[in-house]
């Protein structure tokens, strides 16, 4: 005979929870999301202020200084395509929510990062959380989102940063984790203080692998911007997500061919930054 097991209402739990922390918490949340939007019109409005060209000639000089003039040469191209195409304002949109999203994220995981390498009791705490973050589906962030953000680019803010976390605390705690024992004894015996040691020798040591961390948090946040389109967030995405729906799949991969290019470009300078620790 079989065994009726009752069925354990986790969902109605996880509803109840969000339904409770969107009442409680609502003040909140809505400040938040007023200074979250604030500095997205800012950035995005004065991204947009200058001239396309203008700006194809900063980022190529910012390739050119960072990495190399074949770098450069490779951005000025697909930026010029970009333009040719009419996607320079959506892209400059996708390009606004990256940079916020990647800033907070990074802001949040550097002090988690290094807490977690310095006490071996919050790292293992952390690293089932972090487990659990870099596992789930990417389209369930954007369910919380929605009732505490509503609708728009500060709920892709939100979601992403969460998102986009993880990396950039496990590449913080690895990189000073794996800090020679033997610099560590030679500050001790210099009679260095922890903050000193922290930032004196495992923070510059670590710094490569701190910013491999910070490279994946980008192309992460990247990805969930344009995923994010699916709760009306501007951008690429929402010309992906438009296309599909008027099923133009010329439209919707030309929107895709933009965001291959700003994930190219962002990745090689972020990738440059670490190798020369500019």
């Amino acid at each position: 005979m079989a065994i009726d097991i009752p069925r354990i209402p986790l969902g109605d739990w996880i509803e109840g929870g969000l339904n409770w922390l969107t009442s409680e918490y609502s003040v909140v949340t809505r400040g938040i999301s007023r200074v979250t939007e604030t500095g997205i019109n800012f950035l995005n409005d004065g991204l947009m202020w200058l001239p396309p060209w203008s700006l194809l000639a900063i980022i190529t000089a910012l390739c050119w200084w960072v990495a190399n003039t074949r770098l450069a040469v490779g951005a000025a191209i697909g930026m010029a395509l970009i333009w040719n195409l009419g996607l320079w304002d959506p892209m400059i949109q996708t390009l606004t929510l990256v940079v916020i999203a990647t800033v907070v994220a990074v802001v949040i995981a550097l002090p988690v990062g290094i807490a977690a390498a310095l006490s071996e009791r919050l790292y293992k705490a952390i690293m089932p959380v972090l487990d659990f973050m870099q596992t789930m589906p990417a389209f369930v962030y954007l369910i919380p989102a929605i009732p505490f953000f509503g609708i728009g680019s500060v709920s892709a803010i939100f979601a992403t940063v969460i998102f986009s976390m993880p990396p950039a605390i496990r590449f913080t705690t690895l990189g000073i984790r794996q800090v020679p024992v033997e610099l560590i004894e030679a500050a001790d015996a210099y009679g260095a203080t922890r903050g000193q040691k922290l930032v004196k020798v495992q923070l510059p040591m670590s710094l490569s692998t701190v910013m491999a961390g910070i490279n994946q948090t980008i192309m992460l946040a990247l990805s969930m911007v344009v995923i994010a389109a699916m709760i009306g967030a501007d951008g690429l995405g929402s010309e992906v997500w438009r296309a599909i729906q008027r099923l133009r799949p010329g439209d919707g991969f030309e929107a895709g061919i933009a965001v291959v290019i700003l994930a190219m470009i962002l990745d090689r300078v972020t990738q440059s930054l670490r190798k020369s620790g500019k």
